[in-house]
């Protein structure tokens, strides 16, 4: 009887698995939308005048506001407030964001012909800044979702396979990044009118999945409710917080003198600048590199995150069983950083379609082998009750480098008329963050953090 009452729905594995899946398929969701435009970068310059400078600005434009500030907030609010009441928000501005952004480039609403929009920034098309308008309310919420996330496996799973659950949340979210290199093109030209491909039709079916995302988010606060009841109800928790675990402000400086979280930032913002920002170009990349066409080169591309897929799981599940985080989180980036060479050096003189595709799935390889030893790593290194802001300050720190590089690379593109700059810097990218993993390898070999042991208990 007793063994029955501290039986919660965490130990039950259909619901926690059920939570995972609920809140993984808002992340999809949410990945997809990111990249639903960049396979149409050609066809966005055809028909609304953005040029990769503009495209560039515009994609920076979903990490805006979360660098300059809204990301700190969110993980207050987080940490005051909890994952359900944040989730539901997130979610909220993830949709209030992709509706606004279809409304910029929607036919029905021309901003290009808005006297007032055309007025000011006037190397920004009018329809380029209420779509990155958008994307910047969109861009707040997916990333406060992100860490919002994070700290619910890290709730659900504590104690069991937290880093396979969160490895698999990680691979079905990075198949909304296939889905869209997959998906756009077909939309886009399945609701081509007099022969000119469409780009509102993949815009507009990408954000209807948010929607659905948002009632998915919905499901699991009745489930998270429930397992919060049981938690009190065997004393693992109270009904009010104690004084003494109340989250406070000042609490946050836990986290700004830990040298630990510092360069597990750093690394965080070098390698996912590298990853995420390549990932708006390769298309185009490769559609001039290959000489090839733009829907054949996000035929090719597509292929990038499927390897990822794949192994994220298998490495979370060695994770959680034999350890080894800071090692992968190492390899990886020296993966990465061998992969923008070729990009760079190799592929512009053998322009092989084999040889890009297999750069681009050895590229999925690191981009499995870091997230996967990284995100586990972090309730290792920080108090749980400041979890939530770790998580958002790491965020914060990477939407630096997210907002910043896009703007760099289009710049760069447009400046040098071609792609070898660009690939330069990520791949200097990789080799700043392999010198981190390697510092981050030795601090814990000293202070003994266990970033090289098994989370399962």
């Amino acid at each position: 009887m007793v063994e029955a009452i501290q039986t919660t729905l965490r130990d039950k594995a259909w619901a926690r698995w059920t939570v995972l899946v609920l809140v993984a398929s808002m992340m999809f969701f949410a990945y997809m939308f990111v990249d639903i435009l960049s396979p149409l970068v050609s066809l966005l310059n055809d028909t609304l005048g953005w040029d990769q400078g503009v495209f560039g600005t515009y994609a920076a434009g979903e990490y805006l506001l979360n660098v300059f500030g809204f990301l700190i907030i969110a993980g207050i609010i987080l940490d005051k407030m909890g994952v359900r009441f944040t989730g539901l928000l997130s979610a909220s501005l993830m949709v209030i964001g992709a509706a606004i952004k279809y409304i910029g480039i929607s036919d029905w609403f021309d901003a290009n012909n808005i006297s007032w929009l055309n007025s000011w920034w006037t190397t920004m098309p009018g329809s380029a800044k209420v779509a990155m308008f958008g994307f910047m309310i969109f861009g707040c919420g997916c990333e406060m979702a992100g860490t919002t996330v994070s700290k619910i496996l890290a709730k659900w799973f504590k104690g069991k396979e937290m880093a396979l659950a969160m490895g698999l949340e990680m691979a079905i979210a990075r198949i909304g990044v296939f889905a869209a290199m997959w998906l756009s093109p077909q939309i886009s030209s399945h609701f081509a009118v007099n022969g000119t491909n469409s780009v509102v039709a993949p815009l507009l079916f990408s954000a209807l999945l948010l929607v659905i995302g948002l009632i998915n988010f919905f499901v699991f606060t009745i489930m998270d409710k429930q397992f919060d009841n049981q938690l009190v109800a065997i004393g693992e928790a109270t009904a009010t917080k104690d004084p003494e675990d109340e989250f406070r402000v000042s609490d946050l400086k836990q986290i700004f003198s830990s040298k630990m979280f510092w360069i597990v930032a750093l690394l965080c913002v070098l390698y996912y600048s590298a990853i995420f920002p390549f990932q708006r170009f390769a298309t185009n990349f490769l559609e001039e590199t290959l000489a090839i066409s733009n829907d054949e080169a996000a035929g090719l591309f597509k292929w990038f995150p499927i390897l990822a897929m794949v192994l994220t799981p298998f490495l979370g599940a060695f994770i959680d069983y034999k350890g080894k985080g800071a090692s992968m989180m190492l390899v990886g980036a020296l993966i990465m950083t061998l992969c923008h060479c070729v990009f760079a050096f190799v592929l512009p003189v053998y322009p092989s379609k084999t040889l890009a595709l297999i750069t681009i799935l050895v590229l999925g390889v690191s981009f499995s082998l870091v997230p996967a030893s990284m995100w586990p790593s972090v309730p290792k290194i920080i108090d749980e009750k400041v979890l939530g802001s770790a998580y958002c300050l790491i965020f914060w720190v990477q939407n630096i480098g997210l907002c910043l590089v896009p703007l760099l690379i289009g710049k760069l593109r447009v400046a040098t008329d071609g792609y070898l700059v660009p690939m330069i810097v990520f791949a200097s990218f990789g080799v700043i963050a392999f010198f981190l993993s390697f510092l981050l390898k030795i601090e814990d070999k000293r202070k003994g953090y266990g970033l090289e042991l098994p989370n399962k208990k």
